[in-house]
């Protein structure tokens, strides 16, 4: 899902990534073709650089701790080529530049992924007022949300990156102060596992995501409507003209919106004659998981996959939550020069993100994303990649 981003204001960067040309020559490039001095900075005097991680099969996963960005990930294909199978940029000033280069490639969303509309909130009988950033609603925690800011890493070991973010009561309008803990780990079976965790000092709302964009078939610079979608789901939520859920909650059959069975993506993105997809100009809906029933999720069942016949690389996804927000890059295609000087076209990637459905806090009836002092936060969403 991709929103309209507004200028923030981001101190004390100074990029150490092009210090010297003896330094450039000297660097050791990662697996995925990466600099990671051309990440090395400081943001809001808060340190920022590229953490590597790899397991033995040749899997590897690169994250920069500004947003929590995944970077790239490199997985083997059919033939045993290593292939990047992410969007991004390949330098922090990039990912760091909201007005010209606004993205959420790769990001930990927080402190509420998707939408709450009109940025209105209740919280314990208060109200709350949140940024207007995204036709008029709040969209990832607004224009300064947690994708924009610096997190604290640790990384224990070779497959494994922990990082933390303490967000302060009133951030962005949210009541109470969290702190939350992402961990990434690369399993040995080429399954990028992410963990988030939170806690708060005061009744508020959480929901948090990795927001990838997955391209399987080793060539971002053309669409990646080739890829076939399969997502374990009888029902979607229905949005209107600015992206809102309306509320209702409808079955997928006999429309476009059913990929129980997998499917090629082209055959329907751009179906004219449905008016979800003519609204978002292809897909980026919140699908309600059959994997999640009676308040709990199965994240051992396949929630939802994508499969690339040009490479074989097949992505499974995993998840506890009980919806997934698929988005299909209706906004790319804007001409910039993105990872390794690429032009992204429109409907390249694919977004497979784990979630409460959009604008819960005003839904009653759907899954709560409240939490409450004492109580942890735990959301799991996990990424098998194989070949077939």
């Amino acid at each position: 899902m991709k929103g309209i981003i507004s200028k923030i204001v981001i101190c004390g960067i100074m990029l150490g990534a092009v210090s010297s040309c003896t330094e450039e020559k000297k660097a050791t490039l990662t697996a995925s073709g990466l600099n990671p001095t051309a990440f090395d900075t400081v943001i809001n005097k808060k340190p920022v650089k590229l953490y590597s991680l790899r397991n033995a099969n040749g899997m590897e996963v690169c994250i920069t701790n500004f947003g929590g960005r995944v970077v790239s990930i490199i997985v083997p294909d059919k033939k045993g080529n290593p292939i990047d199978v992410v969007l991004g940029y390949d330098n922090i000033a990039q990912y760091a530049d909201s007005v010209n280069s606004p993205s959420d490639f790769g990001s930990t969303v927080g402190r509420y992924a998707n939408r709450i509309n009109k940025g209105k909130l209740i919280v314990d009988n208060s109200e709350y007022q949140l940024p207007q950033n995204n036709f008029g609603h709040c969209l990832h925690g607004g224009p300064s949300g947690w994708m924009y800011q610096v997190y604290d890493a640790v990384q224990p070991n070779d497959s494994t990156l922990e990082l933390s973010i303490v967000s302060p009561d009133g951030d962005n309008g949210f009541p109470g102060t969290i702190n939350a803990k992402t961990t990434y780990k690369i399993l040995s079976n080429n399954t990028l596992d992410i963990v988030f965790e939170a806690m708060t000092d005061k009744p508020t709302v959480v929901n948090m995501t990795n927001h990838s964009y997955f391209n399987l078939n080793g060539d971002p610079s053309t669409e990646g409507t080739n890829m076939i979608l399969y997502v374990n789901a009888d029902n979607y939520t229905p949005a209107d003209s600015t992206y809102m859920t309306t509320g209702e909650i409808k079955p997928v059959a006999n429309t476009p919106m059913d990929f129980r069975k997998p499917r090629v993506i082209a055959e329907t993105i751009n179906d004219s004659t449905f008016d979800q997809i003519k609204n978002a100009e292809g897909y980026d809906h919140n699908w309600c998981l059959n994997t999640y029933k009676d308040g709990k999720g199965d994240d051992k069942t396949v929630a939802a996959s994508l499969y690339s016949p040009k490479t074989g690389i097949l992505l499974e996804m995993f998840t506890n939550e009980p919806g997934v927000q698929v988005y299909t890059g209706n906004f790319q295609g804007t001409g910039v020069k993105c990872k390794h000087g690429i032009k992204y076209p429109k409907h390249v990637s694919v977004c497979l993100e784990s979630q409460k459905y959009p604008d819960s806090p005003n839904k009653k009836d759907w899954p709560s994303p409240y939490l409450n002092p004492g109580e942890k936060y735990y959301s799991h969403v996990a990424y098998k990649f194989s070949v077939k």
